[in-house]
């Protein structure tokens, strides 16, 4: 298979589905007034993708599971910052405003959250180390890089796309009960993805 359809096709497959990242952009792109604002949020969960992504690539990532107690480190502070990331996206008020300062946060705060949503989530590291990493394996040299290029590519362009589709829906929704359902499925997605780490801490040990 062409190493960059391969890359664009497995990167799309994996990163659809809607997860902490997606939704925490998202959110962003919704509720600041200017796409730029959402812009340290969109390249934080970018440069984190693609040093991951680089990091599965050349087998380095792989370290993070041969030792057990770094392992349940991660996993545990995954869990715990989900759990309370839920818990705020939760309970923000139904004005409109209300919703849209809670949720709007400063650059400062966009790349803690997007740093921590990216790097402390063991199932995406576990998905970029089984799948990107293994997938990689079958090419060498030049195909190798057009491989990961087209990985990482994918990548910053969905992230881009996702706070721009965030920005209309916010102009969109004048009355913020849209904006308040958005922010409540966030939630649920964000515990049902804190209790799947939580369910895979047990299992590995």
């Amino acid at each position: 298979m062409d190493p960059l359809l391969h890359g664009i096709v497995l990167a799309f497959g994996l990163i659809l589905p809607l997860g902490v990242q997606n939704v925490f952009v998202f959110n962003q792109g919704a509720t600041h007034p200017a796409f730029t604002r959402a812009l340290p949020a969109i390249t934080t969960a970018a440069i984190c993708d693609t040093l991951l992504i680089s990091l599965a690539v050349t087998g380095v990532s792989v370290v993070v599971f041969t030792f057990d107690w770094l392992r349940t480190a991660l996993f545990v502070a995954g869990f715990l910052f989900l759990t309370y990331m839920g818990w705020a996206m939760w309970r923000t008020a139904p004005e409109t405003e209300t919703i849209r300062e809670t949720s709007r946060l400063s650059a400062k705060q966009q790349i803690l959250f997007a740093a921590s949503v990216s790097l402390l989530n063991p199932h995406a590291i576990m998905d970029t180390i089984g799948v990107i990493g293994t997938s990689s394996l079958v090419y060498s040299g030049e195909e190798k890089w057009m491989f990961t290029a087209a990985v990482i590519g994918v990548s910053w362009i969905w992230f881009l796309s996702l706070a721009a589709v965030g920005r209309k829906v916010g102009q969109f929704d004048t009355g913020g009960k849209l904006l308040k359902r958005i922010n409540q499925l966030s939630a649920l997605i964000v515990w049902a993805m804190a209790l799947f780490i939580l369910s895979q801490l047990f299992t590995y040990q």
